[in-house]
């Protein structure tokens, strides 16, 4: 059986190897390749695998259907949209993903991104270096102020928890009703939330009913003095009704990691000249302490695979 790893897994060669070995023990031959964007070559690279590992690289369906002996797609991160699924339904092919591995380096991050631009980070360490003082860049605090969780799932609860801790109130929006949700959040409409918080957080996936969602309708709906944090995907909001609402003041700030496209991003970005943002290059799961997670899981799936007991089942 052979296995293709077409990207790094951000683990070490160490950890790698000790990951592949029971099964190398066990017939299975693994082959790495460098990430690429280039369709023939994926096809070329992955064209005899049995097993196609892979993380946020986009693979096309045209890629997997030139796949002729592929039954599993190992996919080493939670959201899947960057992988042709109705090629993979088409042909019988399993799919499974790493979720789980970066609850804590998201919810995270998205504290941490608040706080750089409630405290204006940015512009004091420029300040700073440039022998200036804090005037005019006094900050406020996230203890007092609601915060809305769009997407209540475990990286939305681990969030809520952060910002709980801090003194936050806390409001989420689920597509259904969650008997489950933690005390310290509230459930209510996507209208409620928008009018109602400070800070309006992003954890959903992308779906139909998702792309798009974050409009200029939505964005007006918000207060003046409220700031969004994507750390979903780039599609669930539009990026040009974003940079026109901070152009405008519609609404105060917004922490964007996602995009519509992978960085390195295109000059063409409305957001890059958007005032009063915090842009990064998709970096909300990288961790060290997540990609050691992230690559345990994926090897753990292949092996719940190889036994048949298939599990984060996508397909």
């Amino acid at each position: 059986m052979k296995a293709v790893i077409m990207e790094s897994l951000g683990i070490s060669a160490q950890e790698l190897e000790a990951l592949e070995k029971p099964f190398a023990a066990e017939g299975v031959e693994f082959v790495s390749y460098d990430r690429t964007a280039d369709t023939g070559k994926m096809a070329e690279e992955a064209g005899d695998a049995d097993v196609m590992i892979l993380a946020n690289m986009p693979m096309p369906a045209e890629v997997i259907r030139a796949c002729c002996n592929l039954k599993f797609i190992d996919v080493a991160f939670t959201g899947v949209d960057h992988v042709g699924l109705d090629a993979a339904r088409e042909k019988g092919i399993a799919v499974s993903n790493a979720s789980g591995y970066s609850n804590e380096a998201v919810a995270e991050l998205t504290l941490g991104t608040v706080l750089a631009l409630y405290r204006n980070l940015r512009a004091a360490e420029d300040r700073c270096r440039a022998g200036g003082t804090k005037d005019g860049l006094i900050g406020c605090e996230i203890r007092g102020k609601t915060v809305g969780i769009i997407g209540l799932g475990k990286i939305g609860r681990r969030t809520a928890e952060l910002f709980h801790a801090f003194g936050a109130q806390i409001l989420f929006c689920n597509r259904r009703t969650l008997a489950d949700a933690p005390e310290h959040a509230r459930q209510v409409s996507m209208e409620e939330l928008l009018a109602s918080s400070d800070i309006v957080v992003l954890h959903c996936p992308l779906n139909e009913s998702t792309r798009g969602m974050i409009n200029a309708e939505k964005l007006s709906r918000m207060k003046s003095s409220a700031i969004l944090v994507n750390m979903a995907r780039g599609p669930v909001v539009v990026s040009a009704d974003l940079a026109r609402a901070l152009r405008e003041g519609t609404i105060r700030g917004a922490a964007v990691d996602v995009f519509d496209r992978e960085p390195p991003l295109d000059a063409a970005e409305p957001l890059l000249e958007a005032p009063h943002t915090l842009l990064t290059p998709h970096i909300a799961f990288a961790t060290q302490e997540s990609m050691t997670l992230r690559a345990g899981i994926v090897f753990d799936n292949l092996r719940a695979w190889l036994d048949g007991k298939q599990q984060n089942v996508i397909l």
